[in-house]
């Protein structure tokens, strides 16, 4: 079984049941994934792959800090054997140090892993935060509000992405542009 294939399969179990919109998301997330081969060639399994797994700390059964990029990443570290690239940016997605500072856990964070390369990091941000929760493409501003309207002002996602907007937006732009330029240079 391929790393796609074992993400898939081990996104679902966690996921299909307990959390059926999550899974939908998760699902188009990893499709949106594979529009990215003109930019990111050979590591866009590797994207795949991490979009399947980005949202499993969400699952019941992981949760432990609360925050699902670290219960992940440490589910996927600790008990599924992963790769040290697949933590890596499941523990950052869409920019995950903003929520760490919010609930004082971004020393845990920083001890326990390392960032990913940062091409990587802002196209799972970009196919994460260009999805909505019942997996329809949309723009990245329309995602932020409706993340804001779901959790409400005053809860600590909510604060977090505020926090994370710009790190969001720049990641979410510069992935739409390398795409523009990949599709500018085919048709020139």
């Amino acid at each position: 079984m391929g790393h796609i294939e074992w993400a898939y399969a081990l996104a679902k179990d966690l996921l299909e049941t307990a959390l059926p919109r999550r899974w939908a998301h998760t699902q188009a997330v990893a499709e949106r994934a594979e529009t990215l081969t003109q930019i990111l060639g050979a590591d866009t399994d590797t994207l795949i792959t991490a979009c399947l797994l980005h949202d499993i700390g969400y699952a019941p059964d992981l949760v432990d800090t609360g925050m699902h990029q670290l219960d992940g990443a440490r589910y996927l570290r600790d008990a599924a054997g992963a790769d040290d690239r697949l933590c890596r940016l499941v523990a950052y997605h869409s920019c995950a140090d903003n929520e760490a500072r919010q609930r004082d856990l971004f020393d845990v964070l920083a001890k326990e892993f390392d960032q990913e390369r940062p091409d990587l990091a802002r196209a799972l941000t970009y196919c994460d935060m260009t999805t909505d929760p019942d997996g329809r493409h949309l723009d990245v501003r329309d995602r932020l509000a409706e993340i804001h309207s779901r959790y409400g002002a005053d809860h600590v996602v909510s604060r977090s992405i505020t926090a994370a907007t710009p790190c969001i937006v720049s990641s979410v732009r510069a992935v739409e542009a390398a795409l523009s330029d990949v599709g500018q240079a085919d048709a020139g």
